[in-house]
């Protein structure tokens, strides 16, 4: 005993008030924990939702796209929208297919100005008929466009006429 020397008599008030505070710590770190795993099962909850949301569009985008792409260009035409990763369709990137009849082109690179405008314009129109905007502006869209196509775009636009206002820029005469 006289080795242990004094007793400290705030020993006791000492442990009383660090037992409080290790107490309230654990039951602030329980509480965070708790929040960890509700905020990581909603994070699944939204990504999954999001997730089923965003196929459902895409696909609805893929449909109209190959029916907008085979107006503008002919029945027999192909063309299609795939993912590059369907692991994870959130974060990858989209890739476009186009082949026109007679073509068969390994990437949008390889068609013509006209061929990849019209591509374009098929997608934005695919887009378009998801949700429909009240009017739409156009900036020379029809520029890298022969007269044929630029008939085959003023047909696709009288189409949607009815729906939405379309402000066309452009020096076609054609067009105007």
């Amino acid at each position: 005993l006289a080795n242990f020397g004094e007793i400290n008599s705030l020993a006791l008030q000492a442990y009383e008030e660090i037992k409080i505070r290790h107490t309230e710590i654990s039951t602030q770190r329980d509480d965070i924990l708790s929040a960890k795993e509700a905020l990581l099962g909603t994070i699944q909850e939204i990504e999954t939702t999001s997730t089923e949301k965003y196929l459902k569009v895409f696909d609805q985008v893929r449909a109209n796209f190959k029916l907008v792409f085979r107006q503008l260009f002919t029945e027999d035409d192909d063309c299609d929208l795939l993912l590059e990763n369907e692991k994870d369709p959130l974060e990858t990137d989209i890739m476009i297919i186009a082949k026109p009849k007679g073509k068969k082109p390994q990437s949008l690179s390889q068609l013509s100005g006209g061929e990849k405008t019209l591509t374009a314009i098929a997608f934005l129109f695919a887009l378009y008929l998801i949700k429909p905007a009240p009017f739409c502006v156009f900036d020379e869209i029809d520029a890298p466009l022969d007269d044929v196509n630029v008939e085959k775009l003023l047909h696709l636009i009288n189409k949607f006429k009815e729906t939405s206002q379309f402000i066309i820029i452009t020096h076609n005469k054609a067009t105007m």
